[in-house]
């Protein structure tokens, strides 16, 4: 053997003897995620899909974040001030903010970005009613001049559940709010790589290197937001079984939500960690299209109300285990200050399920086709669909289950015509229990007609706004009573299913998941 064939052989090998070791390091410095299902929708603002939300707050960041103790602090703002008695409200930004594609984020970014969120959240729409100018002062300072008093501002630019004020360029954000951006530019702490993306199977992030993280304790989604990884890489896994197998072999490192009967298998071992990071769960719901037959009919749909059987819905979920489920769950959030029993009766009296199908018949069903959008590569999703399914067939409705994947859920169901034209009548979701503390998030009770399934109810505004003017806590409460009532008794324009607890799961090796939805600062490896 000549010298130069013998100095690459000897090369070839070393570089064979040294591969493991490099592509080890490499992994050390990748998080490996399997998210509850396919991220479909980029835009934060267009769609309440919590994968969306997820893949949000790792491209955006907000003007105000939410403790530990749910708590609004300042994010991006330095501060605020409220002054006149409480009708002008300035925020001066952080020094060294930027955008992922270099420019520097200005107050003029954040009044575009404000005003394009307000436009679809329910909290952002209340600010904005009482709004009377909005505007940069200069590159560092916001001002609302405000028509009355809004003590909640931090709390609605805050908001940790659905539809975040993600802050985006002024470029982005002048888009119509009801048009889909897909241009990801954000100043959050990871870069989303859109070279990277497989639809359906893989979402690529990089850590912003120009992201300034602010000092404190992290929190939900607000204090410091330090990152430790260099990569973080979504791979989506829609067979449950294959998921747990690849959290247990080190083949990911962190699973989003876990299905209920595979934990005892994930918690053999010392390998995989089963924890309870949002006591809050997620709370079931179907929710209907109330401008096409037949839900367009209140009757029916209150009607509907005497079929559930909450406790179905929950064991569907989660098994016979009834420490991780409540059932008699109204419009909000159990154990939490506004939850009650206003109207509840009509979930958790008797159920008669030949009385609720003569009471369809006799508000004037026909026979009509119920089309139901059912989520399949989503457990939860299809769980609910499939027990809904079987309640409205058993009370004579004519049910239309069409199986689709969740992507086609969130695209569908903007979809305003008839179901003949690609329509819909009902689809189920899951909503966390965050996104149903009060009035003032809560998407599902609005009755402006600008939340998809459109209903529309002048008497459950009305009470949203008594809600957001009451004096006191007491006050807060007796109105969040009335609303309960007036949705489950009158306006029917969803139907909840109960509350679950959903664990997630993540290596051993993994340590820093913070409380509430899944975040990806702060987690590093032990």
């Amino acid at each position: 053997m000549n010298r130069r064939h013998f100095l690459q052989a000897t090369g070839a090998l070393a570089g064979a003897v040294a591969m493991p070791s490099l592509v080890a390091a490499q992994g050390q410095r990748v998080l490996k995620f399997i998210p509850q299902a396919d991220l479909a929708v980029l835009d934060p603002i267009w769609t309440t899909a919590y994968v969306t939300r997820n893949h949000a707050y790792m491209v955006f960041d907000t003007l105000f974040g939410m403790d530990a103790n749910l708590r609004p602090v300042p994010q991006m703002a330095e501060g605020a001030v409220s002054e006149n008695d409480g009708k002008t409200w300035k925020i001066t930004l952080r020094e060294g903010l930027v955008f992922h594609d270099g420019e520097k984020v200005t107050a003029k970014d954040c009044v575009a970005s404000i005003q394009r969120w307000g436009k679809r959240d329910a909290f952002g729409q209340a600010l904005m009613a009482v709004t009377d100018e909005l505007s940069a002062a200069d590159d560092k300072t916001i001002v609302f001049k405000l028509k009355a008093p809004f003590p909640l501002l931090p709390n609605a630019l805050g908001k940790a559940p659905s539809l975040m004020c993600a802050i985006m360029p002024e470029r982005l954000a002048k888009t119509d709010a009801f048009t889909q951006i897909t241009e990801m530019v954000g100043s959050g702490p990871f870069r989303f790589k859109a070279d990277e993306r497989v639809a359906g199977a893989r979402v690529v992030y990089e850590k912003f290197a120009g992201y300034k993280p602010r000092e404190g304790a992290p929190g939900w989604t607000g204090g410091a937001k330090v990152v430790h990884f260099d990569r973080v890489e979504w791979n989506v896994v829609p067979d449950p079984a294959t998921a747990a197998g690849a959290l247990r072999s080190g083949e990911a490192d962190w699973w989003e939500y876990p299905l209920h009967d595979l934990l005892p298998m994930l918690q053999r071992g010392n390998s995989v960690r089963v924890e309870i990071t949002d006591p809050t769960g997620l709370i079931p719901t179907m929710r209907m299209n109330t401008l096409s037959k037949p839900f367009d009919n209140p009757a029916i749909r209150r009607a509907l109300m005497g079929a559930i059987v909450q406790k179905d819905f929950m064991e569907a979920q989660v098994g016979d285990n009834p420490k991780l489920y409540n059932t008699g769950v109204g419009v909000f959030c159990p154990n939490t200050p506004m939850a009650n029993t206003e109207g509840l009766e009509v979930i958790t009296g008797p159920r008669d399920l030949d009385k609720v199908k003569e009471a369809i018949k006799a508000a004037g069903y026909n026979g009509e086709k119920v089309v139901m959008l059912a989520g399949q590569d989503v457990p939860n999703v299809k769980n609910a669909c499939d027990v809904a399914a079987d309640m409205m067939r058993r009370v004579g409705l004519n049910v239309d289950y069409q199986a689709v994947d969740w992507g086609t859920v969130i695209q569908r169901r903007s979809n305003r015509e008839s179901t003949d034209k690609g329509g819909w009548s009902c689809y189920c979701s899951s909503w966390g229990g965050m996104d149903h503390l009060d009035p003032a998030g809560h998407l599902m009770l609005r009755g402006n007609g600008s939340f998809f399934g459109w209903p529309t109810s002048e008497k459950l505004e009305s009470l949203r706004n008594d809600w957001f003017a009451a004096p006191d806590l007491a006050a807060q409460k007796k109105i969040a009573g009335d609303i309960q009532k007036q949705a489950l008794t009158v306006d029917a324009p969803y139907l909840p299913f109960g509350q679950y607890i959903q664990p997630t799961a993540f290596r051993s090796s993994i340590e820093g998941v913070l409380p509430g939805f899944a975040t990806f600062w702060n987690v590093k490896r032990a």
